[in-house]
């Protein structure tokens, strides 16, 4: 499918840097659905034409904490055969109950999902792109796809502004007809979003409800018995990187009765709220009574205070209010008590506080804004939380099914859930998806967790066995579990590698250790040799070790003793561990009592000094400079951001920092809202650089130059605006003045740019569906394709000892892949018909032609061939011994680098070509093969009428030290 679109559309042209506008708009505008489709042939023709495109990536884990899953659909003929979607890790498929899983959407124009629907009778697979969660990193898709062969080729069939799809539908009798309910741009206004039906299998659509810009479909229902009947949930919501309303008035339940050709959405009277504050909902109907039908509402109305409220000395709600005389006349206990309880550190005290309130420099309400960080607000807000509510007339009039509040379920997140499920056979028996899975076995109206301890938290997807209801599939962000005894125990199914890394590090051990952190699953360290294997649950050591909790997040080794790491989880709470001794320090700066509190990114930047990495550079809206490894902080700096926007995400933080390798103290840092600073002087002032670059864009990275003290690049990211422009730039003034770099990049939004270590005019891409590289210090750039999806890149980094290419994805692990050859690319070379580089050495093996167990595979002896070609040429690689060819192989060259693999088989006359000695020892192989021997050997290149030769050497076998006599 893939070279189809690339000869449908090769007549594309590439969009060179003087034509992209430099946007100083107030607000962004969002990339249309053309001019992705544009970036994505543009994609496929890089790939095409690519160097670099057979340099090979190799997956290297980690697998055992798994990803986020979206949905879940079983073959109701045999359970055991069922796939996965990933948020964005691609479709999975299993035959074997989640023994092992193979992916079957890897390279289209998005990975992401939202849901999936399978048509069983016809084994036709659709896929619903763009995740439905509105999380912070919920990718946009492209509409729906549609597979007649089981995901070996895709089909688009529309639908490509809609971004995120709720929910899909298919007929029971007649599979042409479909319902899409659409959830519509995430981060700009539009109106492809609504209910959708097709009757011809997809080719066309016709939107059927549509309620306004900001209201789109998360769940849509059919009637187990009757396929006119259709239940929507209309979901309004507007996100923003500063703020998420989450709940608004154009959230409802909507019927059908028709089969979706009209809606009738629910009376104020149905006893379903019908607030502002009415959020995300979920529907289920039971299938054993099809009157019955569930909803999971996302409450985000405040609740009434409560009484107890009342009862204690001090809380956050009397601080907000009092005054400083009623503050003054508090008994120090109660304060001391309120300053305990809310974690202050031991230098505050009643005293010295009430002295400070005198004096003016504080206030009552200064106590409470020093304990409301991002992340206690994430878990604190007094909502009313996730409610259950019960329809026994199909949808028409609703009862909630509880008296209390569901504690400690879905917290104010409740966006991120929304899903609800029925048993088969008993229609009082209900789960519903939060942090924990919880089942209720009286219809709704109490609840108990069936989240055990092997399985992870937040949960979105589940099915439940209609035949069977002990037999459950469950999905969530720690991948896929199943469980035979209605959740009393489950099994991990976790496979494959899809991991969602926001950053990635390396130490310099050896072999050396890759380190990331990842959505909701924590910092972790692993072997950068991983290959996956379940020989661990044998040797009951998983090769990977968790460093931390939480949403992982950016991390620092201090190569000195490769044990030393700074990380920590969202929100800037970082800890300096050692890994070898488990020693654990929080070192996160504080603010001041009265002082404005500091505003820390989700993924809060932290950086060691590499002349001093006792020196710990951190960023929250200030910057912050330890000298002493994060024993103590000095925050050097005012408010390095446009200031922050009302709203209740942590906005106008800092989100990168760069110090230049070539100069102690010149320091870059950039801002969430737009802006890049550079200090002279180890962080003691700071100048605005920002300039010329365009505005109110996310800067992703900033990189101070390893080759150039004045050189620095920047990366920029619309993806918060529904902007995917790619946008890089370099200075070589210290950010005085800045040139676009982009190149023939194609539409998609950039995450980090690095510049290669050892070769000045290499400069690395990662973005949201790839990686590339230029050779040209940004004129034009290559594709990396061998081995990896079209997955996000969040960060790379070139490991400077191994020259590896490591690569943190956001959907499918940890890639790795040597780009030593690229490091040597020049002009010379680039001008040559056919360059080849030195052949690295071979010990000869008396193992070669045998098999390594009795049932084990033949010891076949291989070498690798590496080349450089100008054009695309039929040729051949002779291996030759004094003057002779003796192994011989046909190739077809690409224009770019070529690996090879080339056979050190040789046949049975090559005997002749030895001396006497060696004839005499020389033997075929167990296998019957012939082998080349210890010696030197020229290998010729030939690509029609040009050959180039480079020598190899086969070194003489490991000989055993003899046994004294």
């Amino acid at each position: 499918m893939r070279i189809i679109y690339l000869f449908l559309f090769l007549s594309i042209a590439i969009i060179l840097p003087a034509q992209r506008k430099k946007k100083n708009t107030e607000v962004p505008t969002a990339t249309s659905s053309e001019e992705r489709w544009k970036g994505y042939q543009q994609r496929l023709q890089l790939e095409e034409s690519s160097l670099v495109k057979n340099i090979p990536f190799k997956n290297v884990g980690p697998t055992v904490m798994s990803g986020r899953v979206v949905d879940l659909e079983v073959d109701p003929a045999d359970p055991s055969h069922f796939y996965v979607a990933y948020a964005s890790g691609s479709l999975w498929e299993t035959k074997n109950n989640g023994t092992s899983f193979e992916p079957r959407f890897d390279n289209q124009i998005v990975m992401t999902i939202g849901d999936i629907a399978v048509d069983w009778t016809n084994n036709i697979l659709y896929v619903g792109s763009g995740e439905n969660n509105s999380s912070r990193s919920s990718y946009s898709g492209f509409g729906m796809f549609k597979s007649t062969d089981n995901g070996d080729s895709w089909e688009n069939i529309g639908l490509t502004e809609t971004h995120h799809i709720g929910r899909i539908l298919i007929h029971p009798t007649n599979p042409n007809t479909l319902w899409v309910g659409a959830l519509g741009h995430l981060y700009s206004e539009n109106s492809e979003r609504g209910v959708f039906k097709s009757t011809d299998g997809g080719a066309t659509w016709n939107k059927t409800l549509f309620i306004n810009n900001r209201t789109g479909i998360i769940d849509m229902i059919m009637h187990p018995e009757n396929s006119n009947v259709i239940i929507a949930a209309a979901w309004e919501k507007d996100r923003k990187a500063w703020n998420f309303e989450e709940a608004g008035a154009g959230t409802a339940i909507y019927r059908s009765e028709d089969g979706g050709n009209t809606w009738n959405e629910i009376a104020d009277s149905s006893g379903f709220p019908d607030t502002n504050g009415t959020g995300r909902i979920g529907l289920a109907f039971a299938p054993s009574d099809a009157n019955i039908v569930y909803a999971i509402l996302d409450n985000q109305d405040r609740r009434e205070k409560d009484d107890d409220d009342e009862d204690q000395e001090l809380t956050k709600d009397q601080l907000r209010t009092m005054s400083n005389q009623q503050f003054l006349a508090l008994e120090n206990s109660a304060i001391n008590s309120f300053l305990d309880n809310n974690g202050f550190p031991q230098n505050y005290n009643a005293v010295d506080i009430k002295m400070d309130v005198e004096e003016g420099k504080v206030k009552p309400i200064d106590l409470v804004i020093y304990t409301e960080d991002a992340n206690s607000l994430l878990f604190d807000t007094p909502v009313k939380g996730g409610e259950m509510y019960r329809s026994n007339d199909a949808g028409k009039t609703w009862a909630k099914t509880h008296e209390d509040y569901i504690e400690s379920m879905i917290f104010s997140y409740g966006y991120y859930f929304g899903q609800v499920r029925v048993d088969g056979q008993d229609p009082n028996v209900i789960y519903t998806m939060g942090v924990p899975i919880v089942r209720s076995d009286d219809g709704g109206k109490t609840f108990k967790s069936i989240n055990e301890d092997n399985v992870h938290v937040d949960h979105h997807a589940l099915w439940i066995n209609p035949n069977d209801p002990r037999h459950l599939i469950l999905g969530n962000d720690g991948g896929v579990y199943v469980s035979f005894d209605t959740g009393a125990t489950w099994i991990n199914c976790n496979s494959p590698s899809v991991g969602q890394f926001y950053s990635i590090a390396v130490d310099m051990e050896e072999p050396y250790n890759v380190y990331g952190g990842l959505q909701d699953n924590g910092v972790w360290k692993g072997p950068s040799n991983y290959t996956y294997s379940r020989g661990w649950y044998q040797e009951g050591r998983y090769p990977y070790e968790r460093l931390m909790g939480g949403d992982g997040m950016q991390v620092a080794v201090d190569t000195r003793d490769n044990a030393t790491v700074y990380t920590g989880y969202q929100f800037g709470n970082y800890f300096r561990l050692n890994t070898q001794t488990g020693e654990r320090k929080y070192i996160t700066p504080r603010h001041t009592l009265g002082d404005s509190p500091y505003r820390w990114n989700w993924e809060a930047p932290i950086t060691l000094s590499s002349h001093n990495q006792d020196i710990v550079y951190f960023g929250s809206n200030r910057f912050h400079r330890s000298m002493d490894m994060g024993e103590n902080f000095e925050t050097l700096s005012e408010d390095l951001t446009l200031g922050g926007k009302k709203g209740d995400v942590s906005y106008g933080t800092l989100t990168t920092i760069s110090e230049s390798p070539t100069r102690f103290g010149l320091i870059y840092v950039g801002s969430d809202d737009g802006l890049i600073h550079r200090s002279d002087d180890v962080g003691d002032s700071w100048t605005n650089i920002t300039n010329e670059l365009p505005s109110n864009f996310w800067v992703s990275t900033v990189v101070a130059s390893q080759h150039s003290e004045g050189r620095v690049y920047a990366s920029l990211n619309g993806y918060r605006w529904d902007n995917f422009e790619p946008l890089v730039y370099r200075s070589d003034n210290y950010g005085k003045n800045w040139k676009d770099i982009s190149g023939n990049l194609p539409d998609e939004p950039i995450n980090v740019v690095k510049e290669d270590p050892v070769n000045e005019n290499i400069i690395y891409i990662g973005t949201d569906h790839g990686v590339y590289v230029s050779m040209d210090g940004g004129s034009s750039y290559h594709a990396f394709a061998q081995g990896l999806p079209n997955t996000p890149v969040h960060d790379l980094i070139v490991h400077p000892r191994e020259k590896d290419l490591v690569l943190g994805t956001h959907g499918r692990g940890i890639y790795i892949g040597n780009v030593a050859l690229i490091q040597q690319m020049n002009d010379e070379i680039l001008a040559k018909t056919i360059h080849a580089f030195p052949m690295e050495e071979i010990t000869a093996s008396t193992r070669w032609g045998s098999k390594t167990w009795t049932w084990g595979d033949v010891i076949e002896p291989t070498t690798s061939v590496n080349f450089y070609s100008n054009s695309k040429a039929n040729g051949k690689i002779e291996i030759i011994y004094k003057d002779e060819v003796v192994s011989s192989k046909d190739i077809s060259a690409d224009n770019g680098l070529n690996i090879v693999e080339i056979s050190l088989e040789t046949d049975s006359s090559f005997k002749e070509l030895l001396n006497d000695e060696q004839k005499e020892k020389y033997k075929e192989a167990e296998n019957g093969d012939f082998h080349l021997v210890a010696g030197e050997y020229t290998v010729r290149i030939t690509l029609g009428d040009t050959n180039v030769e480079t020598p190899l050497t086969i070194k003489k076998p490991r000989e055993r030290p003899g046994r004294k006599e």
